[in-house]
Order: structure tokens, then sequence, then C-alpha cells
């Protein structure tokens, strides 16, 4: 079945969420409406709404003027095999020894390296994104550089592809955990489906708020893919369960946000060792003193 798109833009969240709330009034009604900021400072907002059926272009043409929006770009969306499309798109990803792959991709798997097997549909990190790909070289880096490790956490793990490169790799104790129930069923179905079925502790925890976490601490190596928000607010956790000397690979972070995250954890005894940009993205590495 077509589905059509409909989009604008506006100044100021108030205009934006009134005109989302009157689109919801329309016929036909739209099945999705979304409200967003536009991340470039200029104080625009954009609203979009989903429609199963062609919208009614005179009604949004009304909306617009209502409440002072560009007028709506109205776009029919073709029908595609998203299954086959993700496919094609999600190429394998290589980040120093480790080779991140879908099951359609298995034979593609080259011998000598590290490979993770991650379904696009599985979700919460694939590889493909700068912040995943970032931690898995910072790793590798680290491994190369002769790094070992004994006690791994993997803090807001998705789908638990860096705690598998850590098992996969060294013979730490891993443990993973994200506070989201469903990421740790997938890191345990990621688990079985690379044949690493208890290889990882899997555990649903804020931060390091979890009796197991507790027990294992303090970690030589923590990674922590999550946002810069949560980072900069476990940042004295991380310290107390990190040991001295050991290191952690932070990502989740814009930019222009990783000033701000090494000032904090510097605070908390820290020191930067590298930060990697991939595109928007920066991973950083760090060395409890």
């Amino acid at each position: 079945m077509a589905t059509w798109t409909a989009l604008t833009t506006l100044m100021g969240k108030p205009a934006a969420d009134a005109l989302g709330a009157a689109m919801e009034r329309m016929e036909p009604e739209p099945t999705g409406i979304g409200v967003f900021e536009v991340e470039d400072d200029s104080g625009l907002w954009e609203v979009g709404g989903y429609f199963e059926g062609a919208p009614d272009e005179a009604a949004l043409a009304l909306l617009a003027a209502t409440f002072g929006a560009k007028p709506f770009a109205v776009s029919e969306v073709p029908e595609t095999d998203w299954v086959a499309h993700v496919r094609r798109e999600l190429a394998p990803v290589e980040a120093g020894r480790f080779f991140v792959y879908g099951t359609h991709d298995a034979d593609k798997l080259p011998e000598g390296r590290v490979g993770l097997l991650i379904d696009a549909a599985m979700a919460f990190g694939t590889g493909h994104h700068g912040t995943t790909l970032g931690c898995l070289r910072a790793f590798d880096a680290m491994l190369t550089a002769g790094d070992s490790f004994e006690n791994v956490a993997d803090i807001g793990c998705g789908t638990a592809v860096l705690a598998m490169a850590a098992a996969r790799t060294t013979d730490a104790t891993v443990i993973a955990s994200d506070i989201d129930p469903v990421a740790v069923d997938v890191a345990e179905a990621n688990l079985a489906a690379n044949d690493m079925a208890g290889a990882v502790a899997c555990v649903v925890a804020a931060g390091f708020e979890q009796d197991d976490l507790q027990a294992a601490a303090p970690f030589d190596l923590i990674f922590a893919n999550i946002l810069k928000g949560p980072l900069i607010m476990l940042a004295p956790d991380m310290a107390a369960h990190c040991k001295a000397g050991g290191a952690a690979i932070l990502s989740g972070i814009l930019n222009e946000q990783a000033d701000e995250v090494i000032d904090v954890y510097a605070h908390n005894g820290f020191n930067l060792v590298t930060r990697d940009q991939i595109v928007d993205w920066t991973t950083l590495t760090l060395r409890k003193g």
C-alpha cells in the first residue's frame, strides 16, 4: 500500500505543537504525526504527517496559513521491500580486527577476522553508526597496543556488540547492561546467534545500579556508548566503578560536545588518551589516574 507524507517547517515550539495537534483532526486522519526541532540553532521546527490515503492538500494549505508555516510538501512514498533495502544498504563493517555483518553476508567473513553477527532487525547498534564503529576502533587500538583486560562492563549495551567484541578477544569476565529490557533480550539473542550464549552476563540496569554490576566492580574497561547527558551524569559512578589505571571508551557524543565530556571526566580522575571523530560523532578513550 502506498503512503503519503506531508512536511512543513515553522518557527517556535508552541506553534509547531499547535499545528501538530490541529493535524490530528484532519480527514483523512494521519496515521502518525511528528514534531521535531531542526538542529541547526535556527529556531525552526519540522512538522510532518503520514497518511495511508492522499491527504487533503487544501486543508493542509489552510493549516499552514493559520499557523504561519511554509506550504506543506506532499509526497507519495513508493512501496519498498524494506528488508531487502536494509540488507543492500548495511554492508559489513570493518573496524580493525572486527568484522560486523548480517546473516546475508555470512559468506563474506574474511579468514582471521573476529566476526560479530548482528542483523539489522535487531536494532540498537549494528556497527554502522559512527558511535559503535568508533568504540570498536578504539577497542581494537587498545588490543593492538597490548592492553589486556580481566573485567569488562558494557553500560547501555544495546545489541551487546561491544561486549561480544570483548568476550571474543580477551579472557575477561564481561557484563552487559541496558536500561531497556528489550535491548537486554536482543543482547541475549545476539549472543546465542554468535554461539556465545553465557559468554556475557546481560542485566537490566540504570547505570551501575544493579547487584551483579556492583558485585563485579571494579572494572578495568568500561564501554558506555550512550549520550552526552547520561555520560556526564554517570561520571562519578564511572570513576567509582573503574579500577585505578583502568580505561573507559565513551561515545554517543556529538563532536561539539566532546570538550565538555572530557572536562567532566577530567574532574572525576580520567585522562584523555585518544579522541576519534567519525562524521558527526566523537569517541573518547580515557584512562583513570
